[in-house]
């Protein structure tokens, strides 16, 4: 799938009430993210144990502004600390999951 069609698909997902079961459990951390619930997003995140799962989790406390706790779920994710916004911090995790759910359905 394209990166268009993979943000297309995200935003229809945010039109439902519920994400879709079909999806990951980081996409659907990030469904609550985009859709304003940032404890919900956490409370999945913080129990990804894999390096993306902790790309989510430093994303989701950048975005609280615990920049010291962010840097620590960085260095667990082997990623460095965004020099970008959030936002584009946000669509790259996205577009990185959905990239993988089309590889893997």
């Amino acid at each position: 799938m394209s990166e268009e069609s993979n943000e297309q698909m995200f935003n229809e997902g945010l039109k439902r009430s519920h994400p879709p079961a079909t999806w990951s459990e980081g996409l659907r951390a990030m469904w609550f993210d985009a859709k304003g619930n940032w404890q919900a997003a956490h409370n999945i995140a913080q129990d990804l144990k894999t390096q993306k799962g902790s790309w989510i989790h430093a994303y989701l406390h950048r975005k609280e502004g615990d920049d010291f706790n962010a840097g620590y779920w960085y260095q667990r994710a082997k990623r460095n600390f965004p020099g970008h916004g959030l936002e584009a911090e946000q669509k790259e995790i996205i577009m990185t999951l959905l990239s993988e759910m089309g590889s893997n359905p």
